[in-house]
Formats: structure tokens, sequence, C-alpha cells
């Protein structure tokens, strides 16, 4: 083997890879851009009696969420209030018999 064959070797494989990578971004170009084809103009999709009711729902879900979520923080702080003052009490109790 000899200079001039590696240095054909090396310009082979360095053209195959080029040729790979223009035929990927040849194909990456050709190909559908689904996630930039977000259409959000109201005008062009007017919102269905469908869409509405459903957009409905979803705030009345969201409304039950919220306050479900209240209840449950609310019943969390007033368990956690009733746990400290039983602690205090301890502790003065403690205090008390020492």
């Amino acid at each position: 083997m000899n200079a001039r064959t590696l240095v054909t070797k090396s310009t082979t494989r360095r053209m195959r890879t080029a040729a790979a990578i223009i035929v990927a971004l040849t194909a990456a170009s050709f190909a559908e851009p689904t996630f930039a084809q977000g259409n959000t103009d109201p005008v062009a999709h007017p919102a269905t009696h469908a869409d509405k009711r459903a957009a409905k729902e979803q705030a009345k879900a969201n409304k039950k969420a919220m306050v479900a979520q209240a209840k449950a923080d609310r019943r969390k702080q007033d368990a956690q209030a009733d746990a400290d003052k039983e602690k205090a009490d301890a502790r003065v109790k403690d205090a008390k018999d020492q």
C-alpha cells in the first residue's frame, strides 16, 4: 500500500460521509415540518359548538380540581396546626414534670 492508495481511500471515505450528510439534509428539507404548522388563528379555524362545549367542561374540571386542592391544603394545614399544638402541650407538660 503506498501513500497514493491511502489518500484515495481517505478521500473516498470523506466523500461518502459528505454525500450521506447531503442526502440526510436534503431529505430533511423535503420532509413536512408538522411541528411548525400549528395554526392558532381563530379566523382560519373558528371554534365549533363541540370545541366550545369541551372548553367549558375543561374549565369546570379545572375549577373542581382547584377547589379540591384548596380543601386538601386546608386539611393538611389543620392537621399540622393540631400536631404543633399537641407538641407544644407535651413540652409544657414535660416542663411541669421536671
